[in-house]
């Protein structure tokens, strides 16, 4: 949904902000194909080596050591700008969009996703230890409802927006190839020992998700949140 998003052409110049291990880049690379660019940029210099290593195979990727607040760009750099879950650790919305902004030619694209994780439905069966582990995992963000207010944001930094989608990761099954086994264990990970969150609460919690699993009563679903936008044109 990303990528179909973004519009991109053979040849067009596209950055990922906050490119992670590369899974992004790598099909962004693929639709601009050999005549375009894909730029990658992450401050995680192991995210920058895992991409690298993934794309190597396309020599119009670059991946570079760099954040959202300051992109090792020139302006005007590119055609279309992605960022998929990095805006919610970003404290400065208004100048992270700025930049954005800055490094786009006029009448570029952006997509911005997010998740507002007020949009977290799980089924357990222990509400007070489910809401400990909610209150310690809020501790991971600096904006946990980035996508109520993102919108008008984008538009305050001269942005049209012009397409908002919700995506529900949904899952009612529990295995190693679902979404949620992998982000349930980052949410234990990091919640125990935190706040009023203990070890064996989350211990507890990932027992009974494998149990709701084994029983078929598993439920899990968590909204992201697609805005695509066009830089809109100097005195409009």
């Amino acid at each position: 949904r990303v990528v179909e998003s973004l519009a991109l052409t053979p040849g067009s110049h596209v950055l990922d902000i906050g490119s992670g291990p590369g899974l992004l880049l790598e099909a962004l690379a693929k639709t601009v194909g050999s005549s375009g660019r894909a730029a990658g940029v992450d401050q995680s210099v192991a995210m920058v080596e895992a991409a690298s290593h993934r794309c190597e195979a396309y020599p119009q990727v670059t991946v570079d050591a760099g954040e959202a607040l300051k992109l090792p760009y020139p302006d005007e750099s590119f055609d279309a700008v992605v960022s998929t879950q990095v805006y919610e650790y970003v404290a400065d919305i208004p100048a992270g969009l700025q930049e954005i902004r800055r490094v786009l030619r006029p009448g570029g694209r952006a997509v911005v996703l997010d998740t507002d994780y007020d949009s977290w439905v799980i089924h357990t069966e222990d509400e007070l230890r489910l809401a400990r582990i909610r209150d310690a995992w809020d501790e991971h963000f600096v904006h946990r409802g980035l996508p109520r207010f993102l919108g008008a944001e984008m538009k305050k930094a001269g942005f049209r927006v012009r397409q908002v989608e919700a995506i529900p990761m949904l899952n009612v099954e529990h295995h190693e190839n679902a979404f949620s086994w992998h982000l349930t264990r980052m949410i234990a990970g990091f919640s125990a020992g935190r706040r009023e969150c203990t070890q064996d609460d989350t211990r507890e919690w990932l027992g009974e998700l494998k149990r709701l699993g084994e029983a078929g009563e598993y439920f899990f679903s968590l909204n992201r949140y697609l805005f695509a936008a066009d830089l809109e044109a100097p005195g409009l």
